[in-house]
C-alpha cells in the first residue's frame, strides 16, 4: 500500500490521533491540578507571582470592568475548542509549557529603549556592553509601566530600572520549593537541574512523567509590539476584523533568558487555531493527523527538536498561503501539502515565527536531528500509505 484514502484518514484520526488526545487530555488534567495548588501557595507568599488559573483573560492585571467582555469574546472565538487552561501550551504529550502569570506591572506602553546595559546579574558594572536582545526578545523597564507596584523595585528583581527575567525566575524558584515542602507534593513533583535561567519540574502524574517548565510571564492585554507587524497587507487569511480582534487579546513577556524576555503570542494562537475551520476545511483535522506523525514516526522523543508549537506555525502559514476554502475540502490532498511544506522548513533548517517574521524558530535546532526527520518524511512522501491506514 502506497497511497490512502479520505476514509484512510477518517479511520486513522479515531483510532490512533482520538486515543492520544484523550490520554494527553487526562494528564493535563492531573498536571494542572498540581500546578494549580503550587502557584496558589507560591502567591500566597509572594503576591508578585499568580496562580496559573488567572492566566491571560482571568488576569489580576485587567481592570475588572473590562473583564466580562474579554472573557465573553474569548468564549465566543473559540467555542468550546481549547479544553485546556490558556496557560499550559502541549508542546509533547510528555512536555509542557506553563506560564505563571505576574501581577503588578499595569498600564505597559512601548518606548524607545537604552541601547545598552553595562551589568551583570548581580548587580556590578562592566566595561563592554550586554548582548542585544534577538528579533524575538526585548528588555523590560519599570518606566513601560503606568505604576508598577512597590515590590518591582526591589534589587531582588530589578537592576537599573530593568526587570531582570533571571532575577525573577531565582525569586519563583525559591517560593516553588517552600511551596513544595508546604503542600507535600515532594513525592509528586521535583525540581530538575538546568543550565540558565528557566525553572523545569517533573511531576508524575497516572500515566507517565511530566516534565514541566514553568515560567514568570508578564501578559500584555490591549497593546500589540511593533516587532510583530501582523496581519501582512493583502492577504486574506485571516479576515481584517479577526485579525483585530485576535490583536484586542495582545501578547506576552515570558522570562526563558537572563537578561531578555521573549515575545509569546500563545492567546492570539490559540484563537487563531479554535476557530481555523469556520469554513468547513479539514484545517484543524490535518493538524492533529500531522502532529500524530511527527511523534510516533518521524520525531518521537520527550525533547524533539519540532514539537506540536512548530506544527502549528506551519499550519499558519499554510492557511495564509491557502485561504480559500476549497484548498481545504480534500483531507489527502491537504495532508500531503502540509508534510511537504514541514519537509522544506526542515531540509532548509528554517521556519519564520509567524508573528515576528524575521525570526528563524529553526536557528539553534540540532542539524543533524533535523536531517534525520527529513529523511524520515522523504519516506513517508514517497509511500504515505504505510503510515495512514
Amino acid at each position: 500500500m502506497t497511497d490512502f484514502t479520505e476514509e484512510d484518514l477518517d479511520s486513522y484520526l479515531q483510532n490512533q490521533v482520538d486515543l492520544r488526545h484523550r490520554q494527553v487530555s487526562n494528564t493535563v488534567e492531573e498536571v494542572q491540578k498540581i500546578i494549580k495548588d503550587l502557584t496558589n501557595e507560591v502567591s500566597s507568599k509572594d503576591s508578585r507571582f499568580q496562580p496559573i488559573t488567572n492566566s491571560g483573560i482571568y488576569s489580576d492585571n485587567i481592570n475588572i470592568k473590562d473583564q466580562p467582555a474579554l472573557v465573553a469574546k474569548w468564549a465566543n472565538l473559540l467555542k468550546g475548542k481549547c479544553a485546556f487552561n490558556p496557560a499550559i501550551q502541549v508542546l509533547t504529550p510528555t512536555l509542557y509549557l506553563i506560564s505563571v502569570p505576574i501581577r503588578g506591572l499595569m498600564g505597559y506602553k512601548e518606548r524607545q529603549t537604552r541601547q545598552w546595559r553595562y551589568y551583570t546579574l548581580s548587580g556590578s558594572r562592566l566595561l563592554s556592553p550586554v548582548r542585544e536582545p534577538e528579533k524575538l526578545h526585548q528588555w523590560l523597564e519599570l518606566e513601560s509601566f503606568l505604576n508598577p507596584s512597590q515590590e518591582w523595585h526591589d534589587t531582588g528583581v530589578a537592576i537599573e530600572g530593568d526587570i531582570v527575567p533571571a532575577k525573577v525566575v531565582n525569586v519563583f524558584k525559591e517560593q516553588l520549593e517552600a511551596a513544595i515542602k508546604a503542600r507535600n507534593l515532594a513525592s509528586k513533583v521535583s525540581i530538575l537541574e538546568t543550565a540558565g535561567s528557566v525553572v523545569r519540574v517533573a511531576v508524575e502524574t497516572a500515566e507517565a512523567q511530566i516534565e514541566v517548565e514553568l515560567v514568570p510571564t508578564v501578559e500584555m492585554m490591549n497593546c500589540w509590539p511593533k516587532k510583530a507587524r501582523w496581519p501582512r497587507l493583502l492577504k486574506r487569511w485571516p479576515s481584517a476584523e479577526r485579525a483585530h480582534c485576535i490583536k484586542s487579546f495582545g501578547f506576552n513577556l515570558m522570562a526563558t533568558s537572563n537578561y531578555h524576555w521573549l515575545l509569546s503570542f500563545s492567546r492570539a494562537e490559540q484563537v487563531l487555531l479554535g476557530g481555523i475551520d469556520e469554513d468547513g476545511g479539514c484545517r484543524r483535522k490535518c493538524y492533529r493527523i500531522l502532529r500524530q506523525l511527527k511523534e510516533e514516526e518521524w520525531c518521537p522523543g520527550s525533547k524533539p527538536v519540532i514539537t506540536a508549537y512548530h506544527l502549528q506555525t506551519l499550519l499558519f502559514w499554510t492557511c495564509e498561503k491557502y485561504p480559500c476554502t476549497k484548498d481545504w475540502r480534500n483531507g489527502r490532498e491537504s495532508i500531503l501539502r502540509l508534510a511537504k511544506k514541514l519537509h522544506k522548513c526542515v531540509s532548509q533548517r528554517y521556519l519564520r515565527h509567524y508573528f515576528v517574521r524575521g525570526y528563524n524558530l529553526l536557528k539553534y535546532t540540532n542539524t543533524n536531528e533535523l536531517d534525520d526527520m527529513a529523511k524520515k518524511i522523504s519516506d513517508f512522501l514517497e509511500k504515505p500509505g504505510l503510515y495512514i491506514h
